[in-house]
């Protein structure tokens, strides 16, 4: 197209009449001012530039404009963006019928090229599912935008050209197209609509819409999810203890519309093979566990399979691996009590008989000279320094209170320093003497799970025995798990001796989780909570309400107590001691992180006589699996407890591998951590065309399905041209126009002057 300019008046027509009539006024007024003055030359020059005056400001008077208008020179485009990531190779669309026309233009567009069509070449089944990017390719095909090609520039490029085939961006794509493609005038997006990655593709929309480009979007794929059996997760705790059980939960998540029986299988590293029968529930998730013995110690990986059920049809998302670690166990208990009740005495036994737990008893027996006991087990005195009690994973308070020759404040800001600050474990274990009501006044009643009655110390007495009835929460409990499945674990507790004594509680204080109540006793806020636990800091705490633990012992032996208790102490133990040196340990929260989830990074570091470090230089530096590294900087937390506390946000699944150093002790501490986690672009997921909807509505363009693509060549060929480009120069406000008036008006002023007309 030629380029246009010209000059206008922007006045009207009223104002051209006007500015007329007095141009031609003056010239009247002027010509007779001349015949009077005898038709001088001096005189008739000095009319004449009166004349030009009044002609310029009449013109000026009238608005005068210079218009240049540009076409484009080049031709408009536009985008076509289709899905190439990992999504589209999801089974679950169907060959294209496209309209005659346009099934004619690509097959002589190909003979052109010299591809020869065959006729008995064999087409695509229409009603057999074939993947999302078989299904898209005709569209893609240069061939089927011929039509379009005498308008427009036609670009087609891939959506991962923007962020890769392992994840879906449909907002970087969306949002560059403007940038990136000269005069752009419409978008064409072929997607399943399952975006993972970026911003909301709606932001884009929302941009394209202000420049007036129409988003036309063709969806493929299946809105429903395909029939599928899926290993959604495999929860391998961070290490275990060799020649103790494991417990390993797992987690099947099946769209198939019946529920059925199958067995899964554990293999670990070494080639030992566990199996278990699970029923899959239907449409829904079903959780279980499975156990496994390590005998030797080491570094070991496990893998869980399911089976491939006949109608799945994604093979691929039915195993799942994850590393752990098998340890020699030996765990530091400090038991502190004043009167060997029954209770106390069965527990010691059951600590000192446990391979993996090292016990020491402090008792404040009152019929004693002083504190002590009769074997290696035990104490002369509460440890009275930081590096002295930072030694214990978990500590057990009696019946003990802070008395005279019993604890004091001090020894109780240290034990919930141990707790909040080193991850160490606490447990409440009243008495009938109600020495421990004497402890919710200094710090440590802020650690305990329970609010107790003031008014009764002692506790409540019965002869007829109590019964201890698991929670919602305790059913489903590490610490209440005393048989091998849900329902024998129920009815194991039911069973159990009942307790002639309890404390009392009046109910759990916010935020603790109870485990067991009274089977019988309640008050105006439900059954008596007698097991409850909660978080403190980095530590846990729990409440036992009771003294008749011991008697679980009768016609069974040991079978009941000593797992209830060693299930306790490592259940308390287990994030403090995850990564543990000489002069260094290290935990984090959440222990199983998956991808994307922050980690708060705990490190509690001792100078070399055993010291906690109160300042210092502290880095974590994490190698993921891809061979990225980070480095965090751990802060210290107080100067006390050699605290160091930092974040980090995992990017990737797997294994990853942690140095932990500390400049001021040399001291350096390895581990490795596992991130859960699946790829971002999977394929599987049902097609979201809601997505794709939103997008062509926001935009004013068209959502349709793949066969009616004809419907979007359409519209794109009505699309209105870019207009022309204007440049407009305004005469009557210019500068010059002002200028030279003014110099006119000068000239005309000064020559009336030097004739002596003024």
């Amino acid at each position: 197209m030629n380029d246009m300019r010209q000059f206008l008046f922007m006045g009207g027509t009223g104002a051209l009449v006007v500015s007329t009539l007095v141009v031609l006024a003056t010239m009247v007024i002027c010509y007779w001012s001349w015949q009077r003055s005898g038709f001088s030359r001096t005189h008739g020059f000095q009319e004449l530039l009166r004349v030009l005056i009044v002609i310029l400001v009449a013109v000026l008077f009238n608005q005068p404009e210079y218009v240049e208008e540009f076409r484009p020179k080049e031709k408009p485009s536009i985008a076509i963006i289709y899905d190439d990531t990992v999504s589209m190779n999801t089974q679950d669309a169907f060959a294209l019928q496209l309209p005659e026309e346009l099934t004619a233009r690509i097959a002589a567009a190909n003979e052109g090229e010299g591809e020869s069509s065959n006729d008995t070449e064999e087409k695509p089944n229409p009603n057999t599912a074939i993947q999302r990017s078989e299904a898209i390719k005709p569209l893609i095909a240069p061939e089927l935008w011929n039509s379009l090609a005498e308008q427009f520039d036609v670009v087609i490029k891939p959506i991962s050209a923007e962020g890769g085939a392992s994840e879906t961006n449909l907002n970087s794509p969306l949002s560059d197209a403007a940038q990136q493609t000269r005069n752009l005038m419409g978008v064409v997006l072929i997607s399943d609509g399952d975006w993972n990655a970026g911003s909301p593709p709606v932001e884009a929309a929302t941009r394209l819409r202000m420049k007036e480009i129409p988003v036309f979007t063709v969806t493929t794929g299946s809105a429903s999810r395909l029939p599928d059996v899926e290993l959604t997760s495999l929860d391998v705790p961070t290490f275990s203890v060799a020649g103790k059980v494991v417990r390993i939960p797992f987690t099947i998540d099946s769209a198939l519309p019946r529920e059925y029986l199958t067995t899964v299988t554990l293999t670990t590293s070494e080639g030992e093979t566990l199996t278990k029968d699970v029923r899959v529930a239907a449409m829904g998730r079903t959780t279980d566990a499975i156990t496994w013995k390590p005998i030797s110690q080491g570094d070991y990986t496990v893998s869980l399979k399911i089976p491939l059920h006949a109608d799945e049809t994604i093979p691929e998302n039915n195993e799942k691996s994850a590393p752990i670690a098998i340890r020699q166990e030996q765990l530091k208990v400090l038991v502190v009590e004043s009167y060997p009740r029954w209770e106390y005495r069965y527990l010691r036994n059951a600590l000192s008989r446990d391979p993996g737990v090292d016990v020491s008893c402090l008792l404040f027996h009152p019929g004693l000279s002083k504190p002590g006991g009769g074997s290696k087990d035990y104490i002369e005195q509460f440890p009275d320094s930081i590096e002295e009690l930072a030694k214990y994973d978990v500590v057990f308070l009696g019946d003990v209170g802070v008395e005279e020759g019993q604890l004091d404040e001090e020894n109780c800001r240290l034990i919930k320093g141990l707790v909040e600050q080193q991850a160490s474990g606490l447990v409440f274990m009243p008495g009938w003497q109600g020495r421990h009501i004497s402890l919710l006044s200094t710090e440590l009643g802020e650690l305990c799970p329970v609010v107790l009655d003031d008014a009764q110390p002692g506790g409540w007495g019965s002869r007829t025995p109590g019964h201890f009835e698991l929670t919602e929460r305790g059913r489903a409990s590490l610490l209440t798990k005393l048989a091998d499945t849900r329902e024998e674990n129920v009815q194991v507790w039911e069973d159990l001796p009942g307790f002639q004594w309890y404390a009392a509680v009046t109910r759990a204080k916010a935020g603790s989780e109870v485990l067991a109540v009274h089977g019988e006793i309640s008050n105006e806020f439900g059954r008596l909570p007698l097991l409850a636990t909660r978080t403190s800091g980095a530590g846990k705490v729990l409440f036992m309400g009771t003294d008749g633990a011991w008697r679980w012992r009768k016609g069974v032996e040991d079978k009941y107590h000593y797992r209830f208790w060693g299930q306790v102490v490592r259940w308390m133990a287990y994030q403090r001691n995850m990564a543990k040196g000489e002069t260094m340990r290290l935990f984090y929260a959440p222990d199983q992180p998956e991808r994307g989830q922050t980690m708060t990074l705990h490190a509690h570091v001792m100078e070399a006589g055993g010291e906690p470090l109160s300042s210092g230089d502290v880095v974590a530096r994490i190698v993921a699996p891809s061979g990225e590294t980070d480095t965090v900087r751990l802060m210290p937390e107080g100067t006390e407890w050699g605290v160091f506390r930092g974040q980090f946000e995992p990017k990737e699944g797997g294994a990853h591998q942690v140095t932990l150093a500390c400049k001021q002790t040399g001291a350096q501490l390895e581990t490795k951590f596992f991130v859960q986690g699946e790829a971002l672009e999977v394929a599987g997921k049902p097609a979201r065309p809601e997505v794709m909807e939103e997008i062509a509505r926001v935009t004013k363009g068209k959502s349709v399905e793949p066969n009616e693509i004809g419907d979007v060549i359409e519209s794109l060929a009505k699309l209105p041209m870019p207009p022309a480009s204007i440049r407009r120069l305004q005469l009557w406000s210019h500068p010059l126009a002002v200028v030279l008036l003014v110099i006119l008006l000068g000239a005309f002023w000064i020559w009336r002057k030097a004739a002596g007309l003024v």
